[in-house]
C-alpha cells in the first residue's frame, strides 16, 4: 500500500464539479476526470482519517470490472492513462497515476441500484421486521447471511452528502425515473451482478450484494454504467471458504470499519469519530487483500 494518504485534491487550473464521499470530480469540456482519494465513509458520513492505498485499490478494481462487464452494458470509462487526459492534468501525474480515470459526461439517474444475493445489512434488518426487502416478499425462516434462491433488485435513494440512503420499492423507482428506464436499470443491474458473482466465485469470493449507478450519456443519450463498479466500497465481499450462514461474515470490504463504529456507540450522524491506528491499518490490509484476490 502507498504511504501517502490523499484526502483531497485541489487542481486550480481545472473546474471542480463535485467533491463526493470518496471521489473528487473535475470537468473539462465534455469529459470528467474522477480522482479516487483515500477518504472513507460509513453510514454516508465521511470519516476523519483516510485509508492508505484505498483510492488506488478502488480505481484498479473498478477498471477491472468495467472491462469484464462491457458486454452487458457500456460504461463511462475512457482511459486511466494520464497521457490521454486533457493537458491541464498532466502536471499532476504523481497524484493521478493509479487512482484516476477519464470518463464520459453523463446525467446521473436519481437512484442507486442495489442487487442482493444474500440477506445482510439493512436487508437483514428489514427482513426481521417484515419478511421482505424493499417490499419484495421472501420466504420465512431465513437466517442472517442466508443465500437467496434468486438475486433481488432492491434500489435506494441517492442521498446528499451527510444524509442517509433509504431503501425504496420498484414502484418508487418508476416514479423517479419512469417505467422504461426503471426496467432497464433493473435488468442491467441483475445481469451485472450475476456475471460478477460467477467471476468472483471462481476466485473464492462471494459477492453478497452490490450497488450500481447509471447515467444518460450526454452525447449519445444512451444508458451507461457510471461511478464505481463492484468495489469494496459498493459491495459486500465474503471469503467463500469461511462462509457460514446464521450470523455476520468475515469480509474484504469496509464492513470492518462499520462494525468498529457500531461498537463505540456512534449515532451515525456527523461528525464521525476518529478511527484508531489499528482499525486504519486493518482496513488498508483488507482493500489490498481484495485487490490481490481479484487481480492476482
Amino acid at each position: 500500500m502507498q504511504d501517502v494518504v490523499l484526502m483531497k485534491t485541489d487542481f486550480q487550473e481545472a473546474e471542480l464539479l463535485k467533491r463526493g464521499k470518496v471521489r473528487d470530480i473535475y470537468v473539462e469540456r465534455d469529459k470528467l476526470l474522477i480522482v479516487a482519494t483515500d477518504r472513507i465513509s460509513a453510514f454516508d458520513v465521511i470519516l476523519p482519517e483516510g485509508i492508505p492505498g484505498k483510492g488506488r485499490a478502488l480505481n484498479r478494481i473498478s477498471e477491472y470490472w468495467f472491462a469484464q462487464t462491457e458486454d452487458i452494458i457500456q460504461n463511462h470509462l475512457i482511459s486511466t492513462d494520464v497521457d490521454a487526459y486533457p493537458e491541464v492534468f498532466h502536471k499532476y501525474r504523481p497524484l493521478l497515476e493509479g487512482r484516476s480515470m477519464l470518463v464520459r459526461k453523463t446525467a446521473p439517474l436519481a437512484v442507486e441500484c442495489v442487487v442482493r444475493g444474500y440477506v445482510a445489512g439493512s436487508g437483514w434488518r428489514e427482513y426481521q421486521e417484515s419478511c421482505s426487502i424493499c417490499s419484495i416478499p421472501l420466504p420465512k425462516g431465513l437466517v442472517e447471511s442466508a443465500k437467496l434462491d434468486t438475486p433481488i433488485f432492491t434500489p435506494s435513494t441517492k442521498a446528499r452528502d451527510g444524509e442517509h440512503d433509504e431503501n425504496i420499492s420498484f414502484d418508487e423507482v418508476v416514479e423517479l425515473i419512469g417505467q422504461g428506464l426503471a426496467c432497464k436499470v433493473r435488468e442491467a443491474s441483475i445481469a451485472l451482478y450475476l456475471k460478477a458473482k460467477d467471476i468472483a466465485g471462481r476466485k473464492g469470493i462471494i459477492i453478497a450484494d452490490t450497488k450500481f449507478e447509471f447515467g444518460i450519456d450526454v452525447e449519445t443519450g444512451g444508458l451507461i454504467l457510471i461511478d464505481e463498479a463492484l468495489t469494496p466500497d459498493s459491495s459486500r465481499f465474503w471469503p467463500a471458504d469461511e462462509y457460514s450462514p446464521g450470523g455476520s461474515q468475515p469480509s474484504f470490504d469496509k464492513q470492518f470499519v462499520r462494525d468498529y463504529l457500531i461498537t463505540v456507540g456512534w449515532d451515525k450522524n456527523p461528525p464521525a469519530p476518529s478511527l484508531p491506528k489499528g482499525v486504519v491499518e486493518k482496513s488498508s490490509e483488507k482493500y489490498e487483500e481484495m485487490l490481490k484476490h481479484l487481480l492476482g
